[in-house]
């Protein structure tokens, strides 16, 4: 996951799947993340689940354009957290 001083954006987890998928859609889309790793057979398609994917997708956009004043909401989808979400599967 991109990351930048120890602040990362993941999915709320009180978030429904269809609130994740349209913020994955919109991040991936309009939002411009670069979303090609959360695709099969690609490194981080696995664990396979909306949360997941919206983590890293929302991390996406957000660590490219917070900068220009992108917040981590995503109509209450998403979470900014100091803790590296990376560090929770090793």
């Amino acid at each position: 996951m991109f990351h930048s001083d120890g602040q990362w954006c993941i999915s709320n987890p009180n978030a429904s799947d269809d609130v994740l998928q349209k913020g994955i859609d919109w991040a991936c889309g309009v939002g411009g993340a670069d979303c090609s790793a959360i695709q099969p057979n690609q490194p981080c398609f696995e664990p396979n689940t909306v949360a997941d994917h919206a983590s890293y997708a929302f991390n996406s956009y957000w660590q490219k354009n917070k900068k220009q004043g992108a917040t981590c909401d995503f109509s209450g989808a998403a979470q900014q957290v100091s803790n590296d979400p990376s560090k929770l599967y090793l």
